[in-house]
């Protein structure tokens, strides 16, 4: 069972031994997207909803979550994020919001899981934000798009 990183050879769960690996820089991009019924994509773009500015409390709690990433997900390492930044794209041929996270660090160990924590608590807190104009909303296609940094190198799985 050793073949699992997260698995002992007795098939037990642990966080894995990271210290003999040399710190690098890491760099991990991640995308999210949240589609609004068309009726109510007017008010998105021109950002008046109920609850006020959810673009800047997205930004806010995307941040916050990839520094809470390693107490949220039990296996990931506590790690010193050097940069985070969030962005919005609005696509109004899809209806939707994409969001773009990116997560920087030299480290042992990667920042894909800080970056998908990022744009999955922006995709949340936007439609906690715009819940009241439509119940319809739809959080889709979190992914990771681009890392670097370890023993891989350079991934590139969808440009930004």
């Amino acid at each position: 069972m050793s073949q699992f990183s997260h698995l002992t050879e007795k098939g037990e769960l642990h966080m894995v031994d990271v210290s003999e690996k040399p710190d690098t820089e890491r760099i991990a991009i991640a995308k999210a997207e949240v589609i609004f019924p068309e009726d109510i994509y007017p008010q998105i773009i021109s950002q008046s909803v109920p609850k006020g500015d959810f673009l800047a409390c997205a930004k806010v709690a995307g941040i916050l979550a990839a520094k809470k990433t390693s107490e949220l997900i039990p296996l990931c390492h506590p790690l010193s994020i050097s940069k985070i930044d969030i962005e919005f794209n609005f696509v109004p041929e899809k209806f939707a919001l994409e969001i773009i996270g990116k997560v920087k660090t030299v480290a042992k160990t990667g920042v894909e899981m800080e970056a998908l924590t990022a744009v999955c608590v922006a995709a949340l807190t936007i439609y906690d934000m715009c819940k009241s104009l439509h119940k319809g909303i739809k959080i889709t296609d979190v992914r990771l798009i681009y890392k670097t940094g370890g023993k891989s190198g350079e991934i590139l799985l969808e440009k930004a």
